[in-house]
């Protein structure tokens, strides 16, 4: 028999072009599902070349002389920055294996993951063509305009409560005691 532990977390994402309220979206979503008990864990995926360390401090430059990992532990946290030095970007799975136990691991962007995901829409977006229509794992769309074209379920991208019991549903969450 299979436990809930070895099965992994619960993953749900949020797809969308550059603009479409994603990274709001989620930090909402984030806020809420922590408020009701959920250790939340995200996935943000960059398509193009970032950095979080500063240029100068002491991890910029291990980074800079070729250190592979790169690990700043503090009393209040820690990061572990890996450099990639021309592999390929790691898998999705592999990036999950990484993450500590959560309840819900909450992904931004991975567009393509074959993952239960909510489609951001916003009229400012950078393109508006919908992705609903090519990937079958959109299975709801969150919207800061009408609607009515989906035969998807379609929230007010603000509904933030709405959208938490929307994941809670679909993942299968059960509220900690």
């Amino acid at each position: 028999m299979t436990s809930p532990e070895t099965l992994g977390p619960k993953v749900f994402g949020i797809a969308g072009w550059k603009n479409s309220g994603k990274t709001g979206l989620a930090v909402r979503l984030v806020t809420e599902l922590t408020r009701r008990g959920y250790r939340v864990s995200t996935v943000k995926h960059a398509h193009h070349d970032f950095d979080i360390d500063k240029v100068g401090a002491d991890s910029f430059r291990h980074r800079e002389a070729g250190a592979h990992e790169v690990t700043i532990v503090s009393g209040t946290r820690y990061a572990i920055m890996h450099e990639l030095r021309g592999a390929p970007e790691p898998s999705f799975p592999e990036i999950l294996a990484r993450l500590a136990p959560c309840d819900l691991v909450l992904i931004e962007g991975y567009k393509r993951e074959p993952i239960p995901k909510i489609e951001a829409r916003r009229l400012e977006s950078s393109n508006r063509e919908p992705l609903a229509p090519t990937d079958p794992h959109i299975i709801a769309i969150a919207a800061d305009h009408p609607v009515d074209d989906s035969g998807l379920v379609v929230f007010d991208l603000d509904d933030t409560l709405a959208i938490a019991d929307f994941i809670e549903r679909t993942t299968g969450l059960r509220r900690p005691d």
